[in-house]
């Protein structure tokens, strides 16, 4: 740790990770996730799989008629996935201004109001569905940072109404929020008039083709699976929550993938045949099982590397990570072994979710495994998510299976290595 690089890469790495616009951005997709997750079981059940004779589709088509109670996970689609672009404008905007404690209800509300000014319309004056949801959310990303540094400006340079005291709060909120409110709205519109009339197409398809389609287009590839996966691990192994750091960056490249491969799967699309290999349930059910690193491999090889030594320190940690393990939760692990600062388990810690990225990327791109189609909760515990993200495919399962096998065998030479140290270190004391 006296190294100067080292120490310099943590403060970067720490700065990035507590940046103001970063973490809203984070902080705006863990707020409807939720939703997500509901809408991606909505998908599920409208696509239940068979069980031998037992198929619920054809069950429920014969009591409701066919195709009649899909109608339920539809409309729960369209509430949830099909407009996390809206979604995400009101809650990025919210988390940044309260992190300036300013109005952030307000500025949420002022943010939504923009995005639909900026959503074109259908011919009989609807608002086009295809720019409310994913498609839409780099332009709702920007949307909500800009209007919260607008409004930001504009309460600072009291551009206000201010009302006498004894006024109800929530009024006072309203009346201060009115003034910065007409100027954004109007400047947006005035915007949107602009590129209407010199560029002939909105916003949303000026920032799909020009920022949005190239990076999904990147995201869904090998070497950038290989670089998340990488990054991520080596800013957990100094101890930074590299989940949270990079999650700003990726969620809005690899949501929208989900969201395709989601949507074509309600439509009647085969798992297999849906075009987007590297999503985030790609990434959290075959690379990321029992947390960062594969933890939970990691966890059964210490019980197979230390089974007579009962009260082994690393025996020790397993017994009581475990039950958190199962649901991919890994900080007593990673704080407890500790794998944090660790030489002995830097090179597994890397190399585990390195080696799996390319073996489930392989195994999905060439048809072995049904592509994923589903967001599930994190805390879905392995094997039931394999099952669950491929839409219901035992594949899905078999894969998690080798993975596992794999990073254990990755593993216990590593776990041999750390017990002889501890057994030199202990002996030389």
């Amino acid at each position: 740790m006296n190294n100067t690089f080292m120490q310099k890469f943590i403060e970067i790495a720490g700065r990035i990770g507590s940046q103001r616009h970063l973490v809203a951005v984070r902080d705006g997709f863990v707020a409807i996730m939720p939703l997500i997750i509901i809408g991606s079981l909505a998908v599920l059940i409208n696509n239940f799989p068979a069980f031998g004779s037992f198929d619920m589709v054809k069950i429920l088509n014969n009591i409701f008629g066919e195709g009649n109670w899909q109608t339920l996970g539809g409309s729960v689609w369209n509430g949830t996935f099909a407009v996390i672009g809206l979604l995400i404008s009101f809650t990025i905007a919210y988390n940044l201004a309260k992190s300036y404690e300013i109005d952030g209800l307000s500025v949420g509300l002022i943010s939504i109001a923009s995005y639909i000014i900026l959503v074109p319309e259908t011919a009989d004056w609807g608002l086009n569905f295809a720019w409310l949801g994913a498609q839409g959310l780099f332009v709702a990303i920007i949307i909500a940072l800009l209007i919260t540094e607008l409004f930001r400006l504009l309460v600072k340079a009291n551009i206000t109404i201010k009302m006498p005291d004894g006024v109800p709060e929530g009024v006072t909120r309203s009346f201060a929020a009115l003034i910065p409110a007409m100027i954004i709205l109007a400047l947006v519109g005035l915007f949107q008039a602009l590129i209407s009339v010199f560029v002939g197409i909105s916003m949303f398809e000026v920032i799909f083709n020009a920022i949005q389609e190239p990076l999904q287009g990147l995201g869904n590839t090998l070497p950038a699976a290989l670089v998340v996966s990488f990054l991520n691990h080596l800013l957990w192994f100094f101890g930074l929550h590299g989940t949270n750091i990079i999650g700003s960056v990726i969620e809005p490249v690899y949501l929208p993938l989900i969201e395709q491969n989601a949507s074509l799967f309600q439509q009647g699309m085969s798992a297999f045949d849906v075009p987007n290999v590297v999503t985030k349930p790609f990434l959290d059910s075959f690379v990321f099982m029992g947390g960062s690193g594969t933890t939970i491999a990691l966890l059964i090889a210490i019980f197979i590397v230390i089974r007579r030594e009962k009260n082994h320190p690393y025996r020790e940690v397993a017994k009581v990570s475990a039950p958190a393990g199962l649901f991919n939760i890994n900080e007593p692990v990673i704080f407890g072994l500790p794998i944090v600062l660790n030489p002995i388990f830097l090179i597994p810690f890397i190399l585990v979710p390195v080696t799996l990225t390319v073996i489930s990327y392989i195994a999905l791109s060439t048809g072995l495994v049904p592509k994923t189609v589903a967001i599930l909760p994190w805390t879905t515990p392995p094997i039931l998510s394999g099952y669950l993200v491929t839409g219901g495919s035992a594949r899905g399962i078999i894969l998690q299976l080798i993975n596992l096998t794999v990073a254990v065998v990755i593993y216990i030479p590593f776990i041999m290595a750390g017990v002889r140290a501890m057994k030199e270190k202990m002996g030389g004391q």
